[in-house]
């Protein structure tokens, strides 16, 4: 597989057979080993069943409410926020060999959907908006938050999921860093995983958009991308710092597997020492907090 900017940016194309999907890739798309996602838009009543197969997997309510119901149990009035901008998440974690439908509650219910190869069994668990912890990471124009949804530590195989929102005029993940090789320290513990990753973008107005580059140390890699609402941006190995214009909120969904369940990262050598610079906390954010949600009733 050759990393470009056009392999890379996968446009929000919905298949002509499934108006219900705003953009699918697969892992065999990607051209690596874990990886698989999508997000559906569910119109009031709609349905959508599904079977984990020999995935593990995760369904994350970016906007409004559903029942989901199956051989694994039954949750109901599952999400709150009317989109990711107006409140914390719900989450739902299936193990292998889930069968399950989801059903619409409200006018409008989108759901993204990641998957991953297993040979582990883990309890279903459902994942509410106390349950995601919310870490302010960074500093000046480089603030920015991240809620853990599927943290490392949670009790899975190998899905990392949170979700990440910068302000307009801010920079995340950045310094840049990566997570592409697996190494330990002396102590034993993984300084650093091998990670595929899939952002997944939203911003807060129609036109707007959010700038990716992704690079690695030898230049084999080194884009940049123009990400807009329901782009999804692959990360295969490499840097891949964001940048938010002006004026426009960004928000992303990272899902993450790889050689550990694990979020351990290296940042550039060269950018590294920007982490010394900084001198306070843009005051925007937490942009998204536990008493500003709303119910997703319409």
């Amino acid at each position: 597989m050759i990393y470009n900017a056009e392999t890379m940016l996968i446009r929000a194309t919905p298949p002509p057979d499934e108006p219900d999907v705003l953009t699918r890739v697969t892992a065999e798309q990607a051209g690596w080993q874990f990886l698989n996602a999508e997000v559906r838009a569910l119109k009031r009543s709609a349905t959508w069943a599904a079977d984990t197969g020999d995935c593990e997997a995760v369904l994350v309510l970016l906007g409004g409410q559903c029942s989901i119901t199956g051989n694994r149990g039954q949750w109901a009035e599952v999400g709150r926020r009317p989109d990711v901008f107006s409140g914390m998440p719900h989450a739902l974690y299936l193990p292998r060999g889930s069968a399950f439908t989801v059903s619409a509650t409200t006018d409008r219910t989108e759901i993204a959907y990641c998957w991953v190869p297993t040979d582990e069994d883990h309890p279903a668990r459902l994942v509410t908006p106390a349950d995601s912890a919310v870490e302010i990471r960074g500093g000046n124009n480089a603030t920015r938050q991240i809620n853990s949804i599927v943290p490392p530590g949670f009790d899975c195989h190998r899905i990392v999921c949170v979700e990440v929102y910068t302000p307009g005029g801010n920079w995340s993940s950045y310094p840049p860093h990566k997570h592409d090789v697996h190494r330990l320290d002396d102590a034993g513990n993984v300084a650093e995983a091998d990670l595929e990753e899939i952002y997944y973008f939203k911003v807060n107005k129609p036109q707007g958009y959010a700038i990716q580059r992704v690079y690695n140390d030898d230049r084999s890699i080194d884009a940049a991308m123009v990400a807009h609402n329901d782009d999804i941006v692959l990360v295969p190995e490499g840097y891949h710092p964001v940048s938010a214009p002006w004026g426009y909120d960004c928000y992303y969904l990272n899902f993450l597997a790889g050689s550990a369940q694990s979020l351990a990262a290296t940042d550039d050598p060269d950018h590294a020492w920007i982490k010394q610079t900084w001198t306070q906390r843009d005051p925007r954010v937490p942009m998204v907090t536990l008493d500003m949600e709303e119910p997703a009733t319409t």
